[in-house]
């Protein structure tokens, strides 16, 4: 009795034991799958490849492969991100990019980047935008663009990235699956062992989770969201080369520059003239005082010399004979 008793509680432990290593077990070959795979495309098909029917269900080998025509169907048009550039000639650059901008917005989309150059006495000035425009209205954001002056170039590309975008959304749908299996079987694990690796794995699994889904909203964005550089300039300034090409030119020029010097000495003569009469009376009326003044101090010289040849000779004794 004691033997029957101690069997049958033993079974029911043994049971719940088996169950979670064979989960553990179909844990490991789902992880063995996943970190085998090359690419997003190939973890997915991996990670349901090497997953049971026991831990997927009935019909859960075709997990994929229901996952990618959900989403192909879910897609419906094609996944399409188109960008270009718009080069325009327009006589205020600073006006016309508060133009652009208000267009862009009230379509519904944003200004990503923008730049300017103020004008000089040379220069008209210019500005630089990146404008992000919803796709569906691009065209009529184009449309109204175009009149804010002359289109001097315009450009755009697509890129067709369905089979990213679906490929992304399966592998995402997949991830989230085995993620969720692999918080339940966290939720039954009893061992320090497998909690560990469980929570381990769960960490792995999350963060990729993660970097998935910001690379999907990256795409979205990039898909609903055209991107159109827009540059804004004035009339380019024409530099005319005025040079001579024959000899009769080359005399026209030498005799329009003689003509020009001259007017331009004349006027500069005419402007100094008035400066060169002040200057000479007051030259003037220094230099005849002075000159006035010379007479006077000649004469007096003559008559202080007989006086002092005098006065020297009435000195000087009569020498006798």
């Amino acid at each position: 009795m004691n033997i029957m008793s101690t069997y049958t509680h033993t079974m029911p432990s043994r049971a719940r034991r088996g169950g979670l290593v064979a989960s553990l077990l179909a844990v490991a070959a789902v992880l063995a799958g996943c970190s085998a795979a090359d690419s997003p495309a190939a973890g997915v098909e991996n990670d349901a490849a090497y997953a049971p029917a026991e831990e997927f269900g009935g019909d859960a080998a075709y997990a994929d492969a229901d996952t990618r025509e959900a989403a192909q169907s879910s897609t419906g048009d094609r996944s399409v991100i188109i960008t270009g550039s718009m080069y325009m000639t327009v006589e205020d650059p600073i006006v016309a990019a508060d133009r652009a901008a208000g267009i862009v917005q009230r379509a519904g989309g944003r200004i990503d980047a923008r730049s300017e150059t103020a004008p000089d006495e040379h220069y008209g000035g210019s500005a630089w935008l990146t404008l992000r425009i919803p796709s569906g209205d691009l065209d009529a954001v184009v449309d109204d663009l175009r009149e804010l002056g002359t289109v001097d170039r315009f450009s755009t590309d697509s890129y067709d990235v369905t089979t990213e975008v679906t490929d992304l959304e399966a592998e995402i749908s997949t991830l989230r699956s085995s993620t969720a299996r692999i918080e339940a079987l966290l939720l039954e694990a009893k061992d320090i062992s497998d909690i560990i690796t469980l929570e381990n794995e769960l960490d792995y699994r999350q963060a990729r989770l993660e970097s998935l889904e910001a690379r999907q909203r990256g795409l979205d964005d990039q898909v609903s969201m055209s991107t159109i550089d827009l540059s804004l300039t004035t009339e380019p300034v024409v530099i005319v080369d005025d040079s001579p090409e024959s000899f009769w030119d080359a005399l026209v020029s030498g005799w329009e520059t003689l003509v020009g010097f001259l007017s331009g000495a004349l006027i500069v003569i005419g402007v100094a003239l008035p400066w060169i009469a002040l200057l000479a009376l007051i030259a003037l009326a220094v230099v005849i005082p002075i000159r006035a003044r010379k007479p006077h101090t000649a004469t007096k010289k003559p008559s202080t010399a007989p006086t002092k040849a005098r006065a020297t000779s009435a000195k000087t004794p009569a020498v006798r004979k």
